[in-house]
């Protein structure tokens, strides 16, 4: 089986969080979300700068139509805030598998379980409807973190790739990759639900 590209625009909707297609529309929402606890003030990440919000909107929107990436919006079913993106990207048809990345979530929302809740829609319809074979993570290797969350996830590390990418000031970064795959996915399934079932 491959995965069906360009991917269809779709809704996820959790307990905590929603994830909707990322539109111009979400805009002012980001901008305020990236804002609290200044997210792109973070050497070793690459949230966009209110400036800047617009721009990335439309990088993002623009590897959609190419077929490379699928980005959502996540808010908050509480009160539908906006607190932040995610995305499906280097999606290979042909394995089939995709990259969960390009994440970032208001500061406010950290540790509330949004996040797990987010990859735990995001894994479900990758795993369960595109009939992926691997799911992977990527981060920069100093961003402990984000390494710390997708290890909570259940994810492992496959290594650290040397000189993998420039970061946005211009510094030759190393990456760290985990992946989760198709026959472990039913643990880390369970995993996730049951750290979910109190919050």
């Amino acid at each position: 089986m491959t995965i069906p590209l360009p991917l269809t625009p779709i809704t996820l909707t959790g307990r905590l969080v929603r994830l909707e297609p990322l539109s111009h529309d979400q805009h002012d929402g980001l901008v305020e979300a990236a804002s609290d606890g200044a997210m792109w003030d973070r050497w070793y990440t690459s949230v966009p700068e209110p400036a800047g919000m617009s721009a990335e909107i439309d990088r993002r929107l623009a590897l959609q139509e190419q077929g490379t990436m699928q980005p959502f919006t996540a808010i908050r079913t509480s009160d539908n805030a906006v607190i932040g993106m995610t995305t499906f990207m280097d999606i290979v048809p042909s394995v089939p598998r995709l990259e969960i990345g390009s994440t970032w979530n208001r500061e406010s929302v950290h540790g509330t379980g949004t996040n797990a809740e987010s990859k735990l829609l995001l894994m479900t319809y990758a795993f369960e409807t595109l009939q992926v074979e691997t799911v992977r993570f990527r981060t920069h290797k100093m961003n402990l973190q984000s390494r710390a969350a997708i290890e909570r996830l259940g994810a492992e590390l496959e290594g650290i790739l040397r000189a993998d990418s420039m970061d946005a000031y211009g510094v030759v970064r190393d990456t760290a990759q985990y992946s989760i795959v198709a026959r472990t996915w039913p643990m880390v399934k369970a995993n996730l639900q049951h750290r979910l079932r109190n919050r």
